[in-house]
């Protein structure tokens, strides 16, 4: 089973545990069936908001910063800029 698979049997099972709960075929007590259950979905997205928020921020401070990538690149797009004057390509600005 592929990782995808999983992950669509994952929320297919959640997704029917949910409505299980919010029909009231799974009992549970009057607090969690009133109050939780209807803002549950709500909650989790806001969840997974915040989840993906922090896996963005934490991506951006741990970025590394490579010179020798840098230079590569420049080297790189200087003989490009070589090849295509020698195929007649004039630049405005160098």
């Amino acid at each position: 089973m592929t990782r995808a698979q999983q992950t669509i049997s994952l929320v297919l099972l959640a997704s029917s545990l949910y409505l299980a709960c919010f029909l009231h075929i799974i009992p549970a007590t009057k607090t969690i069936q009133d109050e939780i259950i209807p803002v549950f979905p709500f909650w989790a997205l806001v969840s997974f908001g915040a989840y993906l928020l922090f896996k963005l921020g934490w991506g951006v401070l741990t970025f590394n910063d490579v010179p020798e990538a840098y230079q590569e690149l420049m080297g790189e797009i200087e003989m490009a800029k070589k090849d295509l004057r020698l195929k007649g390509l004039k630049w405005i600005v160098d």
